[in-house]
């Protein structure tokens, strides 16, 4: 099927077009965005495709998507404001800031554990159910009362929900709004940036709805641990993405979900990472290049506490570029979404990039990499 794409790419990215219409071609898109800004300029805003294949709306300019964990540069970006202000020492105990924190074996977990995913808390024995979820301090509460599965900076696993609540939590303490709150206060009004953790109830007509692709792997069994992190054991649906509690629900879609509940367009996501970097719309860049220097020195590589090794790097709150997530090189840092979406910046090459679609392919998921690829040959 061929799809027609809308939008504009400058002609020195003319080969990010091409993938992006050789996306569509080679894998089952449904509908997808693309936007690069380099230098703070957009030069590739490119959308097609379906937004909702109940009713074949077609995906716009302005559409938003959720991008799962996507969402977690908006907390580690809001964490690192924060330290760049003075406000929060990443290595500084966590319990400084938050003293209830403190419990057996949480005591000199600092925010840069979280981070790097170091901190030995991937999941929470507690289960909250999904109506007490919104409220937030339920979460906190169930938070404190954990104990480390690992002894804190030893090894390291992904962090899923917890680390988003737990860093949220410490901006809240520190500017008195949720992390929602303070990212669109901080950042997504000023710069204009269509990127929510929460998605406000005027948005939800319009946003673009996930389907699965076929034979996607299905997720291990619900008492597995991996179901655990990615499903806040099962008070979220995954990647059942029906209603109720799944991704296409209105009510978790509008609940602050830091870890993994954005919802962007791409250029909303590609403008937060050109924010941090270069500045946008005549604003000055977020992060000095200290800042981005701290956010990219490695914390995480190798075999994690399950013993796994994708080859993914971690810097603190960021993916970094490797094999696993190839980006432009060694200033490159971002975030993916369990959707396949992809966002990242690169201060070097002055770089904010996001892909966004709404078709889930899972395990093997190229098209971003293709995009980035042909966006790295642009630049070289």
């Amino acid at each position: 099927m061929t799809t027609t794409y809308h939008g504009e790419a400058d002609e020195r990215f003319g080969a990010v077009a091409d993938a992006f219409a050789r996306n569509f071609a080679e894998f089952p898109e449904l509908g997808a965005a693309v936007t690069v800004f380099v230098g703070g300029r957009k030069v590739v805003e490119l959308w097609g495709g379906v937004a909702d294949e109940a009713t074949g709306r077609a995906w716009e300019r302005d559409t938003v998507v959720p991008v799962f964990s996507c969402a977690k540069a908006i907390v580690s970006l809001c964490a690192h404001l924060l330290a760049q202000e003075g406000k929060l020492d990443l290595d500084a105990p966590v319990s400084r800031y938050w003293p209830e924190f403190a419990a057996e074996g949480t005591e000199d977990i600092t925010p840069r554990m979280v981070l790097g995913h170091r901190a030995g808390l991937p999941v929470l024995d507690k289960t909250v159910p999904f109506e007490e979820i919104a409220r937030w301090t339920p979460v906190i509460r169930a938070i404190e009362e954990q104990k480390p599965l690992w002894e804190p900076g030893t090894t390291y696993a992904y962090h899923g929900h917890v680390f988003g609540f737990l860093l949220g939590e410490l901006v809240r303490r520190l500017t008195g709004l949720t992390p929602g709150a303070y990212f669109r206060s901080a950042v997504g009004e000023p710069f204009g940036l269509r990127t929510w953790l929460g998605l406000p109830a005027a948005e939800m007509a319009a946003r673009a709805r996930l389907v699965e692709a076929e034979g996607r792997a299905p997720m291990p069994p619900p008492e597995h641990i991996l179901t655990r992190i990615v499903t806040m054991n099962g008070a979220l649906a995954f990647p059942g993405l029906g209603e109720p509690h799944g991704w296409n629900d209105p009510a978790l879609l509008g609940m602050e979900l830091p870890g993994a509940g954005a919802t962007a367009s791409a250029s909303g996501l590609a403008g937060l990472y050109a924010a941090a970097v270069t500045g946008l719309n005549g604003r000055p860049r977020l992060l000095s290049p200290a800042t981005v220097t701290d956010a990219i020195r490695e914390v995480s590589s190798g075999p994690d506490w399950f013993g796994f090794d994708a080859g993914a790097r971690w810097g603190s709150g960021f993916l970094l570029d490797s094999a696993f997530r190839p980006m432009l090189g060694p200033r490159s840092f971002g975030n993916d979404g369990a959707g396949g979406q992809f966002s990242f910046a690169d201060d070097e090459h002055t770089v904010g990039f996001a892909y966004v679609a709404n078709r889930m392919i899972g395990h093997g998921d190229a098209r971003a990499t293709n995009l980035v690829t042909a966006l790295r040959e642009c630049l070289a």
